[in-house]
């Protein structure tokens, strides 16, 4: 069977590369052509386009590269055409995918979706074009299929990808991975500041304000495999702090608090049982219209898998260096952490079992197939 996966960002490429190594183990003979990144060229098929390519933050940005979108979705379109899969299927990234997926479905294409874009964030309207474009559903949040039952739609919950991606990663020593990047012995704080340049930037210079106030910590910065070094150079000014890129897991698996960045990190973080805080910071404009249009009383998965506040927010004027130490003194209290711990057990609870990418894939793989 032929498949076409379209994914965008690094969270996408990493679900994607487990989603297309488990389509490969149901349908040996599968040819797999995708967008995606790094880690899905590594699984197999052939890469289209690079995430990297298409990576907009905000409505500003967005509305600045419209041409250039635009062409993006023309090219998509004819490269579907040309290759005729069994099946196309979308990861997240509803912007670029929704558009091709009303495309897809008129043109007679299987659409199947994994991993829900979230409209059930903000912009609930669009439930109308997926119950229309998209043939099947496969969801990772356990909320979200109650979400979009009360559509008539129904969707199937898979569990959560990362729960295999990180019991199935391969395990690092800690003295040699301290060793390997000339880690100091101190307890480790995590930053991450997120994948994209805006965002690294109006995320890291608040985090590293810190680093005086805690001498007998050690900083480091997980690097994103999409940004370099030189990058990140400009913000580094302490002796206390290192950076390792494109080593994120193994840094969590030894890090004894973090501060994260809103995104799918959150969860990740949650899952390697670090404390942490949450920080977000936009642009004013795309801020103050984001907040006109998400309805939700958290930005954080764990708070919202779990319903209440499990990890603090810090949203954009709270997001500053008194705030953020404040927050940060709080991680490191035993009682704190212990509390910390028990929500975050509980949380991997509710996120499902082992076995997400393998269900989907023989899910998709069953739907593509001839009715007798």
């Amino acid at each position: 069977m032929k498949y076409y996966i379209l994914a965008g960002e690094a969270s996408g490429d990493l679900h994607g590369s487990n989603l297309i190594k488990a389509l490969l183990k149901q349908d040996e003979q599968a040819k797999i052509r995708f967008w995606g990144g790094d880690l899905m060229e590594t699984a197999g098929g052939t890469l289209v386009k690079h995430y990297k390519e298409r990576a907009f933050m905000g409505f500003t940005e967005v509305i600045m590269n419209l041409n250039k979108i635009f062409k993006l979705i023309s090219f998509c379109k004819r490269d579907i055409q040309k290759f005729h899969p069994d099946v196309v299927i979308f990861i997240d990234n509803s912007g670029f995918n929704l558009r091709i997926a009303k495309w897809a479905k008129s043109a007679g294409f299987r659409t199947n979706y994994y991993i829900s874009p979230q409209v059930w964030a903000s912009r609930a309207s669009r439930v109308k074009a997926i119950k229309r474009d998209i043939d099947a559903m496969f969801v990772i949040l356990p909320f979200v299929k109650p979400f979009y039952e009360k559509y008539n739609y129904n969707v199937t919950f898979v569990g959560h990808p990362l729960i295999d991606a990180i019991a199935n990663r391969k395990q690092v020593g800690e003295y040699a991975f301290r060793d390997q990047y000339k880690l100091s012995n101190k307890p480790i704080i995590a930053l991450l500041p997120g994948s994209r340049k805006q965002e690294i930037t109006k995320m890291l210079s608040v985090m590293l304000s810190l680093v005086t106030e805690y001498p007998d910590y050690q900083f480091v910065i997980a690097g994103a495999p999409s940004q370099d070094y030189s990058f990140y150079q400009t913000f580094i000014k302490s002796e206390n702090v290192k950076f390792i890129t494109n080593r994120t897991y193994d840094l969590l698996s030894i890090s004894y608090a973090a501060l994260v960045t809103s995104g799918t990190a959150t969860l990740e973080t949650a899952l390697f049982k670090v404390p942490q805080v949450v920080c977000y910071k936009g642009g004013a404009i795309s801020y103050h219209i984001a907040k006109r249009i998400i309805t939700l009383k958290f930005i954080s998965l764990v708070n919202l898998v779990m319903d209440k506040a499990v990890v603090t927010e810090l949203i954009q004027d709270d997001f500053n260096k008194n705030s953020l130490k404040t927050e940060l003194d709080k991680l490191l209290n035993h009682e704190h952490r212990k509390q910390m711990f028990l929500d975050y057990f509980e949380l991997e609870k509710t996120l499902g079992g082992k076995g997400a990418s393998e269900k989907t894939a023989r899910l998709i793989y069953q739907g593509i197939q001839p009715t007798q």
